[in-house]
């Protein structure tokens, strides 16, 4: 390992003195710094092929860690008990795809996942447990800022509408909450990065830093569609081909889940069924055949609230009946499972709170 260090170091050296325009000094310092993690993650992995008996004893190891959360997952958890039962968790080295229009809430089920992973991993630690369910997580913004998304959880923790919270219009009762609250939360282990149009380079050279120093054991992408690529693609449909394997590739090489979000193309909504497909995701290239899970988000709601037929007409009361069944409903669809069946997951949506939960315990 020190020879290896010496070599790497030797390397760094002679390419700084270079010069080379083709290789400016960002550049170098993520090959420096993926060299360097490489190396201290063989004496753990070791390299190259492994044999049956090695390949048998992990595939132990991950059943036994199923065992010890008490037989129910062998991944992190989402907080959504039919995802989890469906996927088993979030995997280890899977990319997972989570894809939807504009206003369906991809975004806020994101961090809603996000945020139960990180509270099941400190109330597990906080328990003593073996095994924890959950898992530190760092979450790459490319859209919102970071308080933006802070703002979000503070709201699905607190129960207070999200204009309260903008404009600054608290009761007594509802401040003395918030700053509570906001003090339970401080420790909680997710770290954002909102920088805009980052790479995905600078995101593996962040993500392997984090893993080294905050041991993160997800990393979720909002969204796939602005991150930048090599530059060296001739379109954006090679670009995001590009992406989507790198994304692959760091989770394989962190061993941990990747959650990206990505966009669908707008043909959805031409079509009178409004339920997406594999084959609308935007940009496509080989986002449907790197990731291991496609799930797409789907509110009828959405929908419904700008078809409204005449008032008092027999489409009118129709379209009330439809509009009462769909409130605060949305359709979790996993189109694609690498590793088992895909299914139609209902969740409960509370819009004032950007809030996703379980359809049973907001039924019961």
């Amino acid at each position: 390992m020190r020879r290896e260090l010496l070599r790497i170091g030797e390397d760094l050296a002679n390419a700084s003195y270079e010069s080379d325009i083709d290789r400016p000094p960002n550049t170098l310092i993520e090959e420096a710094e993926k060299a360097l993690y490489r190396v201290s993650e063989t004496a753990k992995y070791g390299t190259g092929p492994i044999d049956f008996a090695e390949s048998l004893r992990r595939t132990v190891e991950l059943a036994e860690k199923a065992q010890a959360r008490g037989g129910r997952i062998s991944g992190l958890v989402t907080g959504f008990s039919d995802i989890d039962s469906l996927l088993g968790g979030l995997q280890p080295s899977d990319l997972i795809i989570v894809a939807g229009r504009p206003g369906m809430g991809k975004s806020s089920l994101a961090v809603n996942m996000a945020f139960n992973t990180a509270r099941a991993y400190v109330q597990d630690m906080e328990a003593g447990a073996e095994v924890p369910r959950g898992a530190p997580v760092l979450f790459f913004s490319l859209e919102m800022a970071a308080q933006q998304l802070t703002a979000r959880i503070l709201s699905e923790q607190t129960q207070i509408e999200m204009w309260k919270i903008r404009n600054g219009k608290f009761s007594e009762s509802e401040w003395e909450k918030f700053v509570l609250v906001m003090q339970e939360l401080s420790t909680m282990p997710i770290y954002f990065d909102d920088t805009g149009g980052i790479s995905i380079a600078q995101i593996a050279a962040r993500s392997r830093r984090m893993k080294r120093e905050k041991n993160i054991g997800c990393i979720m992408i909002d969204h796939l569609q602005l991150v930048g690529g090599s530059g060296r693609a001739e379109n954006r449909v090679q670009e995001i081909t590009e992406i989507s394997k790198a994304l692959k590739v760091l989770a394989k090489e962190l061993d941990v889940p990747v959650v990206a979000l990505s966009q669908l193309s707008r043909g959805v909504d031409s079509r009178d069924d409004k339920r997406p497909v594999l084959s609308d995701l935007r940009e496509s290239g080989s986002i449907e055949q790197d990731a291991d899970v496609v799930m797409f988000v789907y509110r009828e709601e959405y929908y419904l609230k700008s078809r409204e037929p005449d008032p008092g007409s027999a489409d009118h009361a129709k379209w009330l009946e439809k509009c009462e069944r769909a409130h605060r409903r949305a359709e979790v669809l996993v189109e694609k499972h690498r590793h088992g069946a895909t299914n139609k997951i209902d969740l409960y949506f509370d819009d004032r709170f950007t809030l996703f939960s379980n359809l049973a315990a907001e039924s019961s």
